[in-house]
């Protein structure tokens, strides 16, 4: 999937991949600006799909893609394409070179299409997005700390038991998602070190 991208020179662009066999990969798409590239709508972020690269000296070059998902849906709502932004950007803060990212790929994967989903609070996929990639990292509490409803810490010990295909099955209340996604900012707070432009954006938009 790609994560990022940045225009370089006058047609061509510089991405970001997270893959299944060698994570995090930079690679170069020459000529992708151009109105006609073949690569051109490849190497937008969302661009989900199987990327065929060279090796160079230096760097990775992209030749081919093909894209089983471009996740369109998300730029027709602004809310909903901030949220998968912030995904990406997190998912981008985790990822390696040369280490295999094959739950991560599926977790970004199901979360992006959970924000399409309307039954499903955005806040909500947020939370269980934050919380599953922090546990697939291993920086996360066993238990959210404070006194808390029942369904809060059946809802926080569900989502690290469960494989990521399961994650986005159920609804909470308002008063158990708002402990939950409480509990989740706390465990953020104690493992991640760093801000995230596109949340600060998503922050705006969700409680402006």
């Amino acid at each position: 999937m790609v994560l990022s991208v940045i225009p370089i020179g006058d047609y061509d662009k510089r991405i970001t991949l997270l893959s299944k066999e060698r994570g995090k990969i930079t690679a170069f798409a020459r000529g992708a600006r151009r109105p006609n590239s073949q690569l051109l709508a490849a190497t937008n972020p969302f661009a989900f799909g199987q990327f065929e690269l060279y090796e160079g000296r230096s760097t990775y070059n992209l030749v081919k893609a093909e894209i089983t998902n471009y996740f369109r849906e998300l730029t027709m709502d602004l809310e909903a394409a901030y949220y998968g932004f912030y995904f990406l950007e997190f998912a981008d803060y985790y990822g390696r070179e040369n280490l295999e990212a094959v739950e991560t790929l599926k977790l970004l994967y199901q979360s992006l299409r959970a924000l399409l989903k309307s039954a499903i609070p955005n806040r909500l996929v947020r939370a269980v997005f934050e919380l599953k990639l922090m546990e697939i990292n291993g920086e996360y509490m066993e238990k959210p700390l404070g006194r808390l409803e029942d369904s809060t810490i059946y809802t926080w010990e569900y989502v690290l038991a469960s494989p990521v295909e399961k994650l986005y099955t159920f609804t909470v209340t308002e008063k158990v998602l708002e402990e939950f996604t409480k509990c989740v900012a706390e465990n953020k707070r104690r493992f991640v070190d760093k801000t995230f432009h596109s949340l600060d954006i998503l922050d705006v938009l969700v409680y402006k």
